[in-house]
């Protein structure tokens, strides 16, 4: 099962918790809390990953922390925010529901 490295951005209380995957364009999760953030982030990978297919792609496959961390769109982030790991489990978009 792929894993993918999420930035966990936390901009204070009184804003929603950021999360956003640099191998996934445009999929991000939020939360009121950072738990909730990542609660939500399994969910978003996989509607990421539906949308993909239906468009005939696939998602690309995740890169480590180490070769990120070369990645001059990324590094920072990497050094000033929380990150995590988050795994793709295909088929469970809509489990939640």
């Amino acid at each position: 099962m792929p894993h993918y490295v999420a930035i966990v951005e936390d901009t204070g209380s009184d804003k929603a918790i950021g999360l956003w995957f640099p191998d996934l364009p445009g999929c991000f999760s939020a939360g009121d809390t950072v738990d909730e953030a990542m609660l939500n982030a399994s969910e978003a990978v996989s509607l990421y990953a539906e949308s993909l297919a239906k468009e005939g792609k696939r998602l690309p496959a995740p890169r480590s922390v180490a070769t990120l961390r070369h990645d001059p769109d990324v590094a920072a982030d990497l050094r000033d925010h929380v990150v995590a790991l988050v795994a793709y489990r295909a088929g469970t978009a809509h489990a939640a529901e």
